[in-house]
């Protein structure tokens, strides 16, 4: 396989020179960088990515993952995550593709597939996962990535080719989690609810039995099976969420205390413990730093 790595590595390279979130294949992105990185905070969004040469480690909750050239990451959910490039060199940068998992196509496909072999898992399952990629996933890889050369197949090529990257995602390790992830009435759906829900609201309280009710579960079984899914709670989960989305205030000239009322704190000292805690410097401080660069890149 290492061949066929190589040639989409080269592929990927010829039309990104860094990240390109957006590109002429719909929810396709690609990235190249030639050096390790420090530890960013992200939300996931529900994704495939493909890495083609490197490393990245990615912190989820109290989960650390590892995904490396020929694995294969899926989230099903947004996640709030933490990753770094462990391994990259300008002679041999870090090159992954990306896709954003349409649940629309995945349930159309579903549809049109026998029922999978066993019966879906009953019990918790995460929301996300590493998984090595088989030798007919990186071939349907390759043969949506080949469209880059050729835009003017892409309307018409695209979405098929696209359809056999999900199609072999659900028969390799990941399809257990994606068929999940699809049905409304599974565990995973449910939790995807309450996610729903966490994100439009993170800057107010949520109290668990609302969310609970969201999900259709009982209160122990929704913080049962809302950890197993996404390595973290309920409140972790709504507080890296708030953090987040203060750290983004901060880099667009917002003094901490605005930050922090905007997000949701009540407690300017809590705010700072706890951003500190997060990010490894205190709320000023660290602004100072994000500023400088934006104004660096500039």
């Amino acid at each position: 396989m290492q061949d066929l790595l190589d040639r989409m590595s080269r592929c990927v390279r010829r039309h990104t020179d860094g990240i390109a979130w957006e590109t002429p294949l719909p929810r396709v992105g690609l990235g190249t960088v030639a050096c390790q990185s420090e530890s960013v905070a992200t939300v996931y969004k529900p994704m495939a990515c493909l890495v083609l040469q490197g490393a990245k480690q990615v912190l989820i909750g109290d989960r650390v993952l590892r995904y490396d050239a020929a694995s294969c990451f899926v989230a099903s959910l947004e996640l709030p995550a933490t990753g770094c490039i462990v391994e990259a060199t300008p002679g041999e940068p870090y090159v992954v593709a990306s896709l954003a998992l349409d649940r629309g196509a995945l349930a159309d496909l579903l549809a049109e597939l026998p029922p999978a072999p066993e019966s879906p898992p009953r019990g918790a399952l995460a929301g996300f996962g590493v998984a090595a990629v088989t030798p007919e996933l990186l071939a349907a890889w390759d043969r949506l990535l080949e469209l880059l050369d050729t835009p003017g197949d892409i309307s018409f090529l695209a979405p098929v080719r696209e359809r056999e990257v999900l199609y072999r995602l659900l028969q390799g390790g990941h399809g257990p989690m994606l068929r999940q992830i699809v049905a409304e009435d599974s565990r995973l759906s449910q939790i995807r609810r309450a996610i729903d829900f966490i994100r439009r609201n993170y800057n107010s309280p949520l109290p668990t039995r609302t969310l609970a009710d969201i999900a259709g579960m009982s209160v122990p079984t929704f913080h049962r099976q809302f950890r197993a899914a996404t390595a973290m709670s309920p409140l972790q989960f709504q507080k890296a969420l708030r953090l987040q989305a203060a750290r983004r205030l901060l880099a667009t000239n917002a003094d901490a205390a605005r930050a922090a009322h905007a997000v949701g704190y009540e407690s300017a000292s809590q705010f700072s413990r706890e951003y500190a805690r997060a990010f490894g410097a205190p709320p000023s401080r660290d602004a100072q730093r994000l500023r400088g660069e934006l104004v660096a890149a500039i």
